[in-house]
């Protein structure tokens, strides 16, 4: 990589997240709802109970692992803010944390500026939530995680077990650990780590597994796959109705709770296939590990009862990840994750209230954004099966694309 690429990517960077910190603190008007009341109203309140030594056992939208508490209690490093002023700096904060172990990871051996391009392309497309949420700090720990699990597999489980006590998903970054002793150690290590830090988090605040109670009892909210059945039905009678639900904007009446559950059996049937793919491939390199987490978080993301629109920020994240890797195959579904980004921050919060009213605008935007989200998770899923998994009935093992690749190298 030449100095000029760097420059550059740093220069595209700041210039990106000079406008995001702008709309955030409001010198920018973005049209629609106002994203940041979640954190100087919602985070603002937990942080406020929290302070006091237990978690918000009496508020539903408390829908998250206990270690989210330190996210939300975070603005305290920063005492010399105020509370959201505090959130927003810590944001760009983690977003360059993420551009910085991208741009290093870029510059060794094999690898490439490709995954560092993905992000700070990928984050302004989603507009000021990715600010205004703290799934950014999320996502630095879980790029961390898989950039430092392939020579340190321990640091991998350890960071995936601290991530999926943030917010469950990176527990999906163990997906794709190789095969014997960077398993063995990865898998040990998110145990240890993970017990620890739930029995001191259970020890030290009360309420600490409450959240298990508030997200089981969720409905299908209006952005996700599912709802797409309801955007149709209320155009041919049906009399449901959307409402503010557990801390959401969901879909209330007749069949929602069939729909929900079937979205919770897709959810089942996905995971049933990541675990065959699990137990079938024989052919893990360099970039399988972060391949495995993008296409398990696609999975785990398509087929959710709810997509917020802060989930795009893990996707290109974790994009990201893989497209560092020269080897990587996951740079068209990267692609289709960058444009359901760019159509999200135009559902939400640019076109909200059409979304919400099931309109003729309102539908095709969240037609095209669900229909790119399940693009990208057939044909990452697609890629993941043919680099790892064995053509039925073969036994030679240049029968994988990648060692194939590296055979006729070896023949050359």
């Amino acid at each position: 990589m030449t100095v000029t690429g760097r420059t550059n990517l740093i220069a595209v960077w700041a210039l990106t997240r000079a406008v995001l910190l702008l709309c955030v603190f409001k010198v920018l008007a973005v049209p629609g709802p106002d994203v940041t009341s979640d954190v100087s109203v919602i985070y603002q309140g937990w942080y406020e109970i929290l302070r006091t030594g237990t978690f918000p056992l009496d508020d539903i939208t408390w829908q998250y692992p206990p270690a989210a508490a330190l996210a939300v209690l975070s603005p305290a490093l920063l005492p010399f803010l105020g509370y959201a002023a505090a959130f927003f700096v810590l944001a760009c904060l983690a977003d360059a944390l993420v551009t910085g172990l991208l741009l290093y990871a870029g510059q060794r051996p094999g690898k490439r500026l490709a995954g560092a391009w993905v992000w700070v392309a990928g984050v302004p497309l989603l507009g000021p939530t990715a600010y205004a949420r703290y799934d950014v700090m999320v996502t630095a720990v879980a790029v961390a995680a898989l950039l430092a699990g392939a020579r340190r597999p321990r640091v991998l489980g350890a960071l995936a077990a601290f991530g999926a006590l943030l917010k469950v998903w990176p527990v999906l970054l163990l997906a794709g650990t190789a095969r014997g002793r960077a398993t063995r150690a990865a898998w040990t290590a998110a145990g240890v780590a993970g017990g620890a830090l739930v029995v001191a988090l259970c020890a030290t605040m009360p309420g600490a597994l409450a959240f298990l109670t508030f997200q089981r009892d969720r409905g299908t909210e209006v952005e996700s796959l599912g709802a797409l059945v309801f955007h149709a039905a209320r155009h041919f009678g049906w009399r449901g109705e959307v409402l503010l639900n557990y801390g959401s904007v969901e879909f209330v009446g007749p069949y929602v709770p069939l729909v929900s559950t079937a979205a919770m059996g897709l959810t089942a049937v996905a995971f049933g296939w990541l675990l065959v793919w699990r137990v079938r491939a024989g052919g893990f390199r360099a970039s399988t590990p972060c391949d495995a987490a993008f296409a398990a978080v696609l999975l785990f993301t398509t087929t959710s009862r709810v997509i917020s629109p802060q989930y795009l920020v893990w996707l290109v994240g974790l994009a990201a990840a893989c497209l560092v890797f020269r080897g990587s195959r996951m740079g068209r579904p990267a692609l289709l994750v960058l444009a359901a980004t760019g159509v999200t921050f135009l559902e939400f919060p640019v076109w909200f209230s059409h979304v919400v009213s099931s309109d003729s605008l309102g539908v095709p935007l969240l037609v095209a954004r669900n229909g790119l989200l399940v693009a990208a998770t057939l044909l990452a899923c697609r890629r993941l099966w043919q680099d790892t998994v064995p053509a039925a009935g073969s036994r030679d093992p240049n029968a994988l694309p990648a060692q194939r690749a590296a055979a006729k190298q070896l023949a050359s």
